[in-house]
């Protein structure tokens, strides 16, 4: 689970900022809450912040610092990391490396992992792991190609030459099987995923709908009905494809071979009863579904792996074609210990000012992204930081600016005038 998450000299953050999901202080909506190897963490988090403030940057961040270590291995010699973007109002900054860090626990143990990069090198890259309170080092790694290590030196210096200068050690070492790095690794490949289109069904997910095992579709029509959506059952078809490269999941350089599919049809099946009582069945097609339906269907396979394993979800603008019952009973989801039993994670960034409510969420769930109009730098902050009440109008005072992170629109008809 993730318990921090640091960004510097990305975008428009210049400076360092931390994401947490550690809980602070206060005992109130205790099912938001979680303790995991002495860590007392949050189940949800909502990012807020006005149009070009830097929110999405957040989570674009956070998409780009895992991609790097899931796709490190096919890099090839000389290829750029060309998601990396420096704070470009700056000189001297436009210059400098982004630096990511991570803490999370996997496997039982907590590690820190940090890496600094630019577009064509890896300049520095630690993994801390805590088998006690005190870090152990696993590797460190200076100035490109400086590497230090604490145990197993001589075993690491054999792949440390496998490694290039625009790889990550992390990656690297894991492929040729060092176990310490492993459970580190496989945190990133399958524990935490971004999303930005919540409407995309995958290939795979569709193959799960098909397979002889029903787990699937039994879990996305409760869904479904819990969302109050009267449907009976799911019809999915489809031709395999030819078999395709993927990044997603295994360890031999980071690829395993997944199925595609061509010619897919999905149908809903709703149950009608007609002015004499009547019950009858009637098939729709996955395009003339609601948009809502669409992205709960389309949502399932991944809640319910998250559910049953535990797993931390980001989302970008979960309440994109959403209607906000519906945002919020996803949200329900995740704070329920009686669904969420694996005690998955969800962030997500967001305009819906009506989820800021203490009633919903605690203080420490809402975070906020403010720019700072004449410098272009954007700042990170929960609501914690702040004295609220605890039976404060939160929304009130964000849309007063209490908390920043708003648009000021100005109301001034001169700005048209040549």
């Amino acid at each position: 689970m993730l318990i921090e998450f640091s960004v510097e000299n990305f975008r428009s953050f210049k400076d360092k900022v931390t994401f947490s999901m550690e809980k602070s202080k206060g005992d109130e909506n205790s099912n938001n809450v979680f303790t995991l190897e002495r860590y007392n963490l949050l189940k949800s988090a909502a990012i807020y912040g006005a149009n070009a403030s830097g929110k999405s940057n957040l989570i674009k961040a956070l998409t780009v610092a895992i991609s790097m270590v899931r796709k490190s291995n096919v890099m090839p010699i000389g290829g750029k990391w060309i998601d990396i973007v420096p704070f470009m109002f700056d000189e001297k900054k436009k210059e400098e490396p982004t630096s990511f860090e991570f803490v999370f626990i996997a496997n039982g143990v907590k590690y820190k992992y940090f890496f600094k990069v630019d577009k064509n090198k890896i300049y520095e890259e630690v993994l801390e792991a805590y088998y006690s309170q005190k870090p152990t080092l696993i590797f460190k790694r200076e100035k490109g190609n400086k590497y230090t290590y604490k145990t197993d030196e001589k075993k690491l210096r054999a792949i440390e030459v496998k490694n290039t200068d625009n790889k990550l050690f992390l990656a690297t070492a894991t492929t040729w099987n060092y176990d310490k790095t492993k459970p580190a690794f496989l945190w990133f490949m399958n524990f935490i995923n971004v999303y930005s289109d919540l409407k995309h069904v995958s290939d795979t997910s569709l193959i799960d709908f098909n397979s002889e095992d029903d787990k699937l579709k039994k879990f996305t029509l409760k869904l479904l009905g819990m969302a109050d959506m009267v449907i009976k059952d799911i019809n999915v078809n489809y031709e395999e494809n030819d078999m395709v490269l993927s990044l997603t999941s295994g360890l031999t350089n980071n690829i395993i071979r997944e199925p595609m599919v061509k010619n897919v049809n999905i149908e809903f099946i709703h149950e009608i009863i007609d002015s004499k009582g009547l019950k009858s069945r009637y098939k729709l097609d996955f395009e003339d579904e609601s948009t809502g339906t669409q992205i709960l269907f389309a949502m399932a396979p991944f809640l319910m792996k998250a559910f049953e394993n535990g797993m931390v979800i980001v989302v970008d603008e979960l309440e994109k074609s959403l209607h906000p019952l519906l945002v919020k009973f996803i949200i329900g989801l995740f704070n329920n210990p009686n669904i969420n039993k694996a005690n998955s994670m969800l962030i997500f960034s967001t305009h819906m000012i009506n989820l800021m409510d203490l009633e919903l969420f605690r203080r420490d769930q809402i975070w906020v992204v403010d720019k700072n109009i004449d410098t272009g730098i954007s700042d990170l902050y929960s609501l914690d930081s702040f004295s609220v009440r605890k039976n404060e109008n939160i929304e009130k005072g964000y849309l007063n600016g209490r908390f920043d992170g708003i648009p000021f629109i100005k109301d001034d008809v001169s700005l048209w005038q040549d």
